[in-house]
């Protein structure tokens, strides 16, 4: 592969590509992102630009393009990237941060994600699990997504505030839907009735939730919230009230939509595959217990399967910008300094070159033997990798599995022959109809 700092004189050539239509430029075929990125790489290659979104992208695609961005050696691309659509509403938020103040947040951070701490989540999780999906009505139309984006905002409450947000969920849940949806907007400006506007409200919203709450979290406690309140690095460093509601603004942003969206792709192509979703019902049968301790979730190695074949499928953020620090090159094509810069989990998940049969479920690619994810290091990267890699991958696995194991014990679900699930691209990829599934209580 080559791609390095760019060298005065090198001979480099520009990368090819196109503005799309006036104004808007390819915003709207970024919906349809299969065919968008598919048409692009047949056309172009690995490397193109395109007008989106109101600015110019150089878009890089392929499992190279994923390491050269995520390894970025000598430093060439800041994750300022993300600033561009998330500035407005997830402001410093730790995947919004470079070098060695990004660096030096994660060190803080990280003893919030640590064994014993996962620990105490999982217990603060467990019967919260349990009560929400006693809550559960078996039908022949039941709408996964909206009952599992529920069901995840009430954990993520408990795990990392410590409590449920009572009268104040709907509310929250709305910020965080209008939040998370805003930075895609094609008017990037608050005019009544715009998302941008929705998302800048809901800002406000979770600001206004965590500056209250943030006196009382001083005072300790085992949830997240009050972990980055204590939280030190060994020279004593510690969060800021305004860094610790910018992280907990998008932490709580990041633990419940991609979890929900991972858990909904999992139950879709279990309601497809009922052989393997009573494979993973045996597998949970067998542990004997009702709600899964920690150390249970090395012991569910059919779950495991399941899960990376549904982040394969469709990764919850299909795009990973980042914007170039200086000149480089990538493959003999000069990347300008300035430029925003596009790789793609969602492209590289998804290519024959190394998957077999890509569009089909197939969770045993992952086994030992096919190990189709290690035919190149960055071909499957649903967490993103290098410096900015997720830091709450842990924690997302333990949710994805505890929640998981109890619905298997509970209920059995099915789609209708042929039913395949449209995805909504306007931000993060939900189904477009939620999910209805017939839901049966065992």
């Amino acid at each position: 592969m080559s791609s390095m700092p760019f060298a005065p004189g090198a001979d480099l050539r520009e990368p090819p590509g196109d503005p799309g239509w006036p104004l808007v430029g390819h915003s709207f075929d970024f919906l349809r992102l299969d065919k968008a990125l598919n048409e692009r790489y047949a056309r172009y290659g690995e490397i193109s630009w395109a007008n989106a979104f109101g600015t110019r992208f150089i878009i890089l695609l392929g499992p190279d393009a994923n390491q050269f961005v995520y390894q970025n050696r000598g430093d060439l691309f800041a994750s300022a990237g993300w600033e561009y659509f998330l500035a407005n509403f997830f402001n410093r938020g730790l995947m919004l941060l470079d070098f060695e103040e990004h660096r030096m947040h994660r060190r803080i951070m990280q003893a919030a994600f640590q064994r014993d701490a996962l620990v105490s989540y999982l217990e603060l999780m467990n019967p919260h699990i349990e009560t929400g999906l006693r809550g559960w009505q078996a039908g022949a139309r039941f709408k996964v997504f909206d009952h599992l984006k529920a069901l995840t905002l009430d954990l993520a409450s408990v795990a990392f505030i410590g409590r449920l947000p009572g009268a104040e969920a709907g509310r929250l849940n709305r910020a965080f839907l209008d939040t998370v949806r805003a930075p895609s907007d094609v008017i990037r400006y608050p005019l009544p009735g715009t998302r941008w506007r929705r998302g800048i409200i809901g800002r406000r919203v979770l600001e206004d939730f965590f500056r209250r709450e943030l006196p009382a979290k001083r005072q300790g406690g085992h949830d997240l919230f009050a972990r980055l309140c204590e939280a030190r690095t060994e020279d004593g460093e510690r969060f800021s009230d305004d860094d610790i509601v910018n992280h907990m603004i998008f932490v709580l942003m990041a633990a419940h939509d991609t979890t929900t969206i991972t858990l909904t792709n999992m139950m879709y192509q279990l309601a497809r595959a009922p052989e393997w979703q009573e494979r993973l019902r045996e597998e949970s049968r067998a542990l004997g217990k009702a709600a899964l301790d920690y150390d249970d979730l090395s012991r569910l190695p059919a779950a495991q399967l399941v899960m990376k074949e549904a982040l394969r499928l469709c990764a919850p953020v299909p795009f990973m910008p980042r914007r170039a620090v200086r000149d480089c090159e990538f493959k003999g094509f000069r990347i300008p300094a300035g430029h925003l810069v596009q790789i793609s989990p969602w492209f590289s998940h998804g290519m024959p070159q190394y998957w077999h049969e890509p569009q089909t479920f197939d969770p045993e690619r992952f086994n030992e033997t096919r190990a189709e994810d290690r035919t190149h290091p960055f071909v499957w990267v649903p967490f993103g990798g290098g410096a900015h890699k997720c830091i709450g991958l842990h924690f997302g696995e333990m949710e994805l599995k505890a929640i998981l194991h109890q619905i298997l014990l509970r209920y059995r679900w099915s789609v209708p022959p042929g039913y395949v699930m449209k995805q909504d691209h306007t931000s993060l990829p939900i189904p477009k109809d939620r999910l209805p599934v017939k839901l049966e209580a065992l």
